[in-house]
């Protein structure tokens, strides 16, 4: 499980100054030498063929349970190591040995004269379908919670307008079911302005809450929670994010969030909550409990399910796994995802909490079909998704700026105030004042039929809807700029596609006005007499499509999403184009959607795979030259811990002495920590008691013949005579080493496609520095930040006369209530005391030493000694 207390660190908005301040770490090999070329092709046979030797002898000899459980605890503390990244290799190599240990030791009870017996069958046949048994399970929960969701936040939304005099607890269409003139559902009251400040309270109230239970319980729960997903996919350890209070809080306040009537959608939180469920799930069995690399195929596979029961398209929920989550999908993991997402929707349609057969509350059909002539209203739309993406993510990132350097400590109020004011600012509107998914359902639906939808399609309405629109559109616009990224759980994707369908919605109903204004035009000859020729309900579904498209820079899985939602296929085409432009205006303003800017800005060690570079820059250009390194003898343990102490890596090169280093192996943090530890509680060690690492007839660079297996440990055995300590079989000896002439693009081709935590560089055997993720996210920011330099003090004095305009209304209205109050209350007293910033709980993401000046970004690797949160660079 995970622990209950997650870490607090400081804010990441440092990330731009320690761009500018750093320099490049530059080493000389060019005077030296020539030597034969060290290629990464080389280093990873020899890396294989050691692990394959390895895994020989390890089958020559029964693997004891001493050394099993050694490994088992090994791995369990590894899982649990907080920002640090995952060697995916040697997770794998891990455990393919783990598997050939336990058939041997199995082997005499599973064996019947020399056969293999049922109970071997059995065993090997569970082994090969938990992977299916967990996808089951997750999928049918997160099938129930997605229903549990949907209903709950179906009544909320509407109990802010009325209620059902039959029974409290039903929506308002659950009231009204079947029936075309309503009598059971009222308002609150027979007075508008009564309904006015009704709705405005239960807003408040909605936010308060959902933001305190935040606050309090889980602040990881807080946003969307694709970014930091991504991240971990990729290897990155986020100790309570996929926990199961994040899960249940995130549960709880999700509903809360989108009834309040913020801009913020649940199908981005719907993701992360999914996550949270396979990630609880799969620690109850152990193939997934040790191995973190397993666990990626699950939460790749959660993240579909994720999306196709928040769209109900579990095909295009596969597809956004592939094309935005996961930065590694082989074949078994898209069978996977496939599973769980049908799992989960098959159990969300038997659930049927809408009561209509519908996944989605949103879902139509069109019967019709389009004119060649629209695609030129299609590529204006697609043009919009794109400046309507670049635009919403500058200010957004600008808004999270001016949120963690200005607002951190005040996040409950922070939502309640946003929350108070989208209630004010939305509800005289029609389209603004209902819930998003109930708009975007009202958007997209044909005119004819017989409904009306609020005088929507009345010619008499048709300029006041046109206004009604667009002052929909820019306000939503704005109001997502603003609350996306307040401390509730909050999405995107549903606040864009309905920005998109009010836009879309305007635009069909100018071209179906222009269409009647001028119907013997050439321009509309395709259209067919007696028949409606615009369907202004498709230009809001392309719309949505297009602002979703620009907001998340993804092509395929949107038009597949899409075409789930309506049936239309049709209307594939139109699709495609209008996602293809916005694609292509997307890419003017920047590569990556919301989701990668965050990691971005959040400064997270992640390398999208997606991105191309051309540094044109050894490697040694960038790796620590200055590296700790421990010896292969000649250290005594007290010095050992010494080191250990003073330096917080993640790991030390074995090297055969100072003066040679002549590069020996690798031998991570945890595993020598481990074993110290250990070595202790088996019985008394001296300080001065001598460490190994390597045997001591063993020559210093050992072959792959001999090697002993990187990825096994055996007990530690201490000489009481000499007082010394082995930890030769703790060591890889064969770690993943580079020449230092090597591209800097070919070593970041090898953190992407392998995964390895980190990459020695060695000259002619020499240990010469080694490098990791952040050491090359440094570089390409040093590189970003030089190509686009600018000049940011502007930008700082703008956001310190809003944040000085901001306290002084404070002020006043502190000042004001305490009037009124005659003293008894004192807002601005408790809102600026020491005591209350103290204990206002801050994101994790947003904090890492509360108390003190310095700040520092994931990325500089450094450690904060009062809370003991580690962020290792290696």
């Amino acid at each position: 499980m995970e622990p209950e207390g997650a870490p607090h660190f400081e804010s990441l908005y440092s990330t731009t100054q320690w761009r500018l301040d750093m320099t490049a770490r530059t080493t000389a090999f060019s005077a030296q030498p020539p030597r034969r070329p060290s290629l990464p092709g080389r280093r990873i046979s020899r890396r294989l063929s050691t692990l394959s030797s390895a895994e020989h002898e390890q089958n020559g000899a029964p693997t004891g349970s001493t050394e099993q459980e050694f490994t088992e605890e090994i791995e369990k503390i590894k899982r649990y190591e907080d920002f640090t990244t995952i060697d995916w290799v040697q997770d794998a190599a891990r455990e393919q040995l783990r598997r050939r240990a336990r058939r041997k030791e199995n082997a005499g009870f599973f064996e019947r004269d020399g056969q293999l017996g049922w109970r071997r069958n059995l065993r090997d046949s569970y082994d090969a379908g938990q992977a299916w048994i967990v996808v089951t399970l997750v999928g049918a929960a997160i099938g129930l919670n997605a229903a549990f969701l949907n209903i709950v936040t179906e009544w909320l939304s509407d109990v802010k307008l009325g209620y059902c005099t039959t029974a409290f607890y039903l929506n308002e269409d659950f009231c009204c079911w079947g029936e075309d003139t309503c009598d059971d559902w009222h308002r609150w009251t027979s007075l508008w302005p009564v309904n006015y400040f009704l709705y405005f309270v239960f807003s408040i109230i909605f936010a308060l809450t959902s933001a305190s239970l935040v606050k309090a319980y889980a602040p990881y729960a807080a946003g969307s929670g694709i970014s930091e997903i991504k991240c971990i996919i990729a290897g990155f350890v986020m100790k309570g994010f996929l926990g199961f209070w994040t899960l249940l809080i995130k549960s709880i306040c999700l509903p809360l969030a989108i009834a309040s009537g913020l801009s913020v959608g649940k199908e981005g939180p719907s993701v992360h909550y999914a996550v949270c469920t396979g990630n609880v799930i799969s620690r109850f069995f152990d193939k997934y409990k040790r191995n973190a690399a397993k666990t990626r195929e699950i939460l790749s596979a959660c993240a579909a399910a994720g999306v196709a029961v928040a769209f109900g398209s579990p095909i295009g929920g596969v597809l956004f796994s592939l094309e935005e989550m996961s930065s590694y999908f082989p074949l078994k993991t898209m069978w996977r995802s496939y599973f769980c997402a049908l799992v989960a929707t098959a159990v969300l349609a038997a659930m049927n909490p809408f009561r209509t057969g519908q996944l989605v509350m949103f879902e139509v059909r069109y019967d019709r079909s389009w004119h060649f002539f629209e695609v030129i209203f299609f590529i204006f739309i697609g043009v919009f998704g794109g400046l309507y993406g670049a635009f919403v993510m500058k200010w957004n990132l600008r808004a999270m700026a001016f949120r963690k350097k200005y607002l951190s400590k005040y996040a409950v109020l922070e939502a309640t105030l946003l929350a108070a004011g989208t209630a004010l600012l939305c509800y005289p509107n029609m389209f603004l004042r209902i819930d998003m998914t109930e708009a975007m359902e009202k958007l997209f639906l044909e005119c004819e039929g017989g409904h009306d939808y609020d005088g929507l399609c009345d010619t008499k309405n048709r300029w006041s809807m046109v206004l009604s629109l667009l002052f929909a559109t820019v306000m939503r616009t704005f109001l997502v700029i603003i609350s996306y990224g307040c401390k509730v759980p909050a999405g995107i994707f549903v606040p864009s596609m309905a920005i998109g369908a009010s836009f879309g919605r305007m635009v069909g109903i100018l071209v179906q006005t222009l269409h009647e204004s001028f119907p013997r035009a050439k321009f509309f000859a395709t259209c067919e007499p007696d028949v409606p020729c615009i369907t202004p309900g498709t230009y809001a579904f392309l719309g949505a499509a297009a602002a979703l498209s620009g907001i998340m820079h993804i092509t395929v899985s949107v038009v597949v999403i899409m075409f789930e939602l309506t049936g239309a296929l049709t209307y594939i085409l139109p699709t495609m184009i209008v996602v293809g432009v916005t694609k292509a205006v997307s890419e003017r303003f920047g590569k990556g959607g919301i989701a990668d800017r965050m990691i971005w800005f959040n400064g997270f060690p992640f390398l999208d795979n997606k991105e191309e570079h051309t540094f044109g820059v050894p490697v040694s250009s960038v790796m620590t030259s200055e590296v700790t390194s421990l010896p292969s003898a000649g250290l005594n343990l007290r010095s050992l811990e010494t080191i250990m102490s003073q330096n917080k890596y993640q790991g030390f090169p074995i090297i055969e002495d100072r003066a040679t280093k002549a590069l020996i192996g690798y031998i991570g943090r945890t595993e020598l920590r481990y074993a110290i530890d250990r070595a202790k509680k088996e019985g008394f060690i001296s300080p001065d008691a001598n460490c190994f690492f390597t045997q001591p007839d063993s020559t210093a660079l050992q072959t792959p013949s001999t090697a002993a297996p990187p990825v096994t440990f055996d007990a530690i055995e201490s000489i009481s005579g000499q007082q010394s300590l082995d930890f030769s079989r703790f060591i890889d000896p064969t770690p993943l080493a580079v020449h230092p002439r090597l591209p800097l693009e070919t070593v970041m081709e090898l953190f992407k496609k392998m995964g390895p935590r980190v990459i020695l560089v060695d000259y002619r055997g020499r240990l010469a520095g080694l490098v990791t993720v952040k050491d090359c996210l440094k570089f390409q920011f040093k590189v970003e930040a030089h190509e686009t330099t600018r000049d940011d003090s502007t930008l700082d004095e703008r956001q310190e006369k809003l944040w000085d305009v901001i306290s002084r209304a404070a002020d006043w209205v502190a000042d004001k209530v305490m009037n009124v109050s005659g003293g008894r209350v004192r807002l601005g007293a408790s809102a600026r005391s020491p005591g209350l910033q103290q204990s206002e709980t801050m994101d994790p993401r947003d904090r890492l030493e509360p108390i003190r000046a310095s700040r520092h970004a994931i990325l500089d690797g450094t450690e904060d000694e009062d809370t003991g949160v580690e962020l290792q660079d290696r």
